[in-house]
């Protein structure tokens, strides 16, 4: 049975929700990422920003992993002189470095042409900043030179305008 062309925006969000049960994290960044670009008509749900969160994090966590690993043993086989492994090593270690920007990029464009525009509560306004500190922090991991430099800067400004945005205060008998 063929699926409709256009899933509605419940309909992906359901799909979210099974791709994380399957944990196939990849589909579920898509299916949120759909819902994302509906919010000019209406902000994300709580449920929807934290399915949101959940996919990317789950997607950028497992190559942050391996880009720690694989350091590692680059720092190892460079101390053993190991230079043909190193070469190796380095290329494999490029190979990841670039699908962290792409992940990096894809959520951070998300967030400025999306997400940070439309937020009309303090909440989601905090909470996608902190995103947004959260993966230019992850870019500087393992950037290097000017990038790093213009990603730890980001962080910064993203984590200040955080910090400037929480004047929001939760009401005394919220669940906060």
């Amino acid at each position: 049975m063929a699926q409709p062309a256009e899933l509605s925006r419940e309909e992906n969000v359901y799909m979210a929700k099974l791709a994380e049960q399957a944990e196939r994290y990849e589909e579920m960044v898509e299916f949120m990422e759909k819902v994302a670009k509906t919010v000019d008509s209406e902000e994300l749900t709580v449920e929807e920003r934290n399915l949101l969160s959940v996919a990317y994090k789950n997607v950028i966590g497992a190559r942050r992993a391996s880009w720690r690993i694989i350091s590692s043993i680059e720092q190892k086989e460079e101390s053993r002189g190991n230079e043909d492994r190193v070469t190796l090593i380095k290329d494999y270690r490029g190979k990841i470095e670039v699908e962290l920007t792409k992940i990096c990029d894809g959520i951070l464009k998300l967030l400025d042409s999306h997400l940070v525009p439309s937020s009309t509560a303090p909440e989601s306004k905090v909470f996608y900043l902190k995103m947004k500190g959260d993966y230019y922090r992850y870019l500087a991991e393992f950037k290097s030179g000017t990038e790093r430099k213009d990603a730890a800067e980001n962080t910064m400004v993203a984590y200040k305008a955080v910090s400037g945005d929480c004047t929001c205060r939760a009401a005394p008998d919220s669940s906060y």
